[in-house]
């Protein structure tokens, strides 16, 4: 039993890496300089008030909240105008661009 549930976690971990995998790194960067720079910066660190920073932040996340925006399940005015233009594979490529920025964090 004990095994089962082990194999079980560990092909949702497998499936839920899937688009990270496949996902086009590049492309992500280049359509993140187009959709998403002006708010969340070129690197995922935001330059405009009250927007969160991406860089670093999983893929999987980024492609969740993303896809969340598209669907108006998670509300926000910009954010689901720019999610609506962006298809799975470009979610995927630009959520995988953020997660690929290494990011240090100091304490004060």
């Amino acid at each position: 039993m004990r095994a089962a549930r082990n194999a079980t976690v560990a092909l949702i971990a497998t499936v839920a890496a899937l688009p990270a995998a496949v996902a086009d790194v590049a492309a992500g960067r280049q359509k993140a300089q187009q959709v998403c720079a002006v708010c969340h910066g070129p690197l995922g660190v935001a330059v405009a008030p009250e927007t969160p920073n991406l860089a670093g932040e999983p893929a999987g996340y980024l492609a969740r909240q993303l896809k969340a925006f598209r669907s108006g399940q998670r509300r926000h005015e910009v954010m689901a105008v720019i999610a609506k233009q962006l298809s799975d594979a470009e979610i995927d490529d630009v959520a995988s661009w953020f997660a690929s920025i290494r990011i240090e964090a100091t304490a004060p």
